[in-house]
């Protein structure tokens, strides 16, 4: 049966700095190159030998994947990009600091934009520093000013049956190297994790998350492979 295995990208710089990262193409930090380095040596340890991996159009998610593969001794493997897997649009929020944030709206709006459902922020506005329709990475896509993680499962579901599951009914084990929302609206899909509850989740930075599939592509077990540093997955058996 097959194996799936989620890695959401090690520590960014604006992860470091608190702002609201999104589509914006920022870096790893050294802390988070070491993280996707460590999620290699994990995914070496538990025998998984993908034969492709996924990941988005962003440096951060891109790096982490080539480190972990490296230090699986996986270099070859073959990896497709697509933005379908990028993080949540965070809209007019992109690139605030978190807390300045809190503080101008108050801390209750503030999760309701970061953590509800179907809330989405406001729209980004065209024309300014983050608008990116200019990016020649998204030339001739419908892309969106802002997201929920609804909305952002309404984009990566798409890709991830026309791409990914195919490959999973072959019989082909993969790893997906994105981002916490991305990766969480496939976590919510696979375990039909209630709406409520979903809004719970949330996936460590280089932690690789394994999931085993019978062949209709149902979870038939989850596991963190770093356990210490493992967090609840509400209805997700273990």
């Amino acid at each position: 049966m097959p194996r799936l295995i989620l890695l959401r990208h090690g520590q960014s710089q604006w992860n470091l700095e608190n702002r609201f990262t999104g589509w914006v193409d920022v870096d790893l930090t050294a802390e988070g190159e070491a993280q996707a380095r460590r999620g290699g040596e994990l995914i070496a340890e538990a025998g998984f030998r993908p034969a492709v991996m996924f990941t988005s159009v962003l440096t951060r998610a891109k790096r982490t994947g080539a480190l972990a593969l490296d230090a699986a001794g996986l270099k070859a493997v073959p990896v497709v990009e697509d933005w379908r897997l990028n993080e949540r649009h965070y809209g007019g929020l992109t690139g605030l600091d978190k807390a300045e944030t809190a503080a101008k709206h108050g801390e209750d709006q503030v999760k309701i934009w970061r953590r509800s459902y179907d809330i989405p922020p406001p729209p980004l506005a065209p024309g300014g520093e983050w608008d990116f329709n200019a990016d020649p990475r998204y030339a001739g896509k419908a892309i969106p000013d802002t997201e929920s993680l609804k909305t952002t499962l309404d984009r990566v579901l798409p890709y991830w049956n026309d791409a990914i599951a195919p490959r999973l009914k072959a019989g082909e084990d993969v790893l997906i190297a994105a981002h916490g929302n991305s990766l969480r609206a496939i976590v919510k899909h696979l375990f039909s994790v209630p709406d409520d509850q979903i809004v719970g989740v949330e996936i460590p930075t280089g932690n690789p998350l394994e999931i085993e599939l019978d062949a209709g592509l149902k979870p038939t077990a989850a596991r963190y492979l770093d356990a210490d540093r493992a967090t609840p997955l509400p209805g997700i058996p273990g």
